[in-house]
């Protein structure tokens, strides 16, 4: 616990905007992915295919959208950043997945580990100086 006040403290002291442009980046681009997996669910189930034998689709499924939806509203804000993007680890890992055992899109693959770079990063960081989390902690 000691070693992530650590890294908190610092990453706050060395908070800058073009991180909190990241992490509004991130969670708009995860916002957007929720509404599209919301109106497209044939889209989704397309894309779930080769993790079929597993079992579960309609289960993923009703989790990937609200996920993304709710999740990047509360990444793009800075309120339980955390949290949110704990929710979102499997789903990444699930693209990943999806990308390597099944047909190989390398656009698809690439922005998915792009986005889950940034999401670990996000998790270690925090939601930094300029979010809702930072203002509530400085209200106490």
């Amino acid at each position: 616990m000691g070693t992530i006040k650590t890294w908190n403290k610092w990453a706050n002291r060395h908070s800058y905007y073009p991180l909190d442009i990241l992490r509004v980046a991130l969670g708009v681009f995860l916002f957007i992915k929720g509404i599209n997996f919301m109106g497209n669910t044939q889209m989704l189930l397309e894309l779930v295919k080769p993790l079929q034998s597993i079992g579960g689709e309609m289960m993923m499924i009703h989790y990937v959208a609200p996920a993304h939806f709710v999740g990047g509203l509360l990444i793009a804000f800075g309120l339980l950043t955390r949290w949110a993007i704990a929710a979102q680890l499997p789903i990444l890992i699930g693209a990943i997945l999806i990308n390597v055992l099944g047909e190989l899109n390398s656009l698809d693959l690439i922005m998915a580990l792009l986005v889950f770079i940034v999401c670990v990063f996000f998790l270690f960081f925090g939601s930094g100086k300029h979010s809702v989390d930072y203002y509530l902690k400085m209200q106490k």
